[in-house]
């Protein structure tokens, strides 16, 4: 490990979060970080220490290394955030037909999301993301970084194909 890689695990382990390109180019510029970050993403795939690199929600950070999740769930047994049937439902729909109104919600899902949809705004994995040119111009709703951070996805693009059957009402 160089002295840049070496500055960038440093970063990335004081930040918790993923951070983005943009910022890390405060320490060198862009394609300079990029070669830096692979060549850290390799040394460690190599030396297992324990962590390994991400690319998550846009950016990059530390994430224990699938060996080794059983021993920090046995000592710190974290605690994911927990959503009812009613919220991954939702969430999901937002998901995958982003932006989109409450009204376009309660159609596809069948039933009120009033009380979700707030639930899923105060732990920030959805976001008002404009208004629909329309009569009442009704708020849009979208996923967060933080939904990609916590479902592990860099973009949207990674979200799975939906499978033929009860879901494709999610499709619109």
């Amino acid at each position: 490990m160089n002295a840049a890689q070496a500055q960038l695990l440093a970063v990335l382990f004081a930040a918790g979060r993923p951070v983005g390109l943009s910022e890390l180019t405060a320490l060198a510029p862009e394609e300079t970080v990029l070669r830096e970050l692979v060549g850290l993403e390799h040394w460690l795939l190599q030396h297992p220490i324990g962590v390994q690199l991400e690319r998550v929600a846009g950016g990059w950070r530390l994430v224990v290394h699938p060996n080794h999740l059983d021993a920090v769930e046995r000592v710190l047994r974290p605690n994911p955030p927990r959503l009812s049937r009613a919220a991954l439902e939702v969430l999901a729909i937002v998901a995958y037909q982003q932006p989109i109104t409450r009204a376009e919600l309660e159609a596809v899902r069948g039933r009120n999301v009033d009380g979700v949809l707030e639930g899923l705004l105060e732990r920030e994995l959805v976001r008002v993301v404009g208004e629909k040119d329309s009569v009442g111009k009704p708020k849009l709703y979208g996923t967060t970084d933080r939904f990609l951070e916590i479902f592990g996805l860099e973009s949207l693009d990674d979200l799975p194909e939906l499978e033929e059957g009860p879901v494709l009402l999610l499709r619109g």
